[in-house]
């Protein structure tokens, strides 16, 4: 799979000292992957789930919520968010026009 914005990811992740090993072992395994839909994406990740347009991650425990638009056709994910799970909750992100 391609990471759109992994640039982005890392950014965001570096506003959280102990999240950065945890996003890069996320984005090795989502380099390599090859889904083709959310349950090839429960294979690997369980806790995943889909919200409107969005795949949501739970990222270290269920602290942070990684949350992504994955296009299975092209193989490509799309990252737009990482958030605490007290920003999730907020559900400001679902103000995103993707979702």
């Amino acid at each position: 799979m391609h990471l759109i914005s992994i640039r982005q990811l890392r950014n965001d992740a570096a506003k959280y000292p102990d999240v950065g090993q945890t996003i890069e072992a996320w984005y090795a395994v989502a380099r390599k992957a090859n889904w083709d839909n959310l349950e090839d994406v429960r294979k690997i990740y369980r806790d995943a789930e889909a919200v409107g347009n969005f795949t949501v991650f739970n990222i270290k425990g269920n602290k942070y919520r990684l949350i992504a638009g994955i296009d299975y056709g092209n193989k490509t994910i799309f990252y737009k968010y990482l958030l605490t799970h007290a920003d999730y909750d907020k559900e400001k992100w679902k103000n995103d026009p993707y979702f």
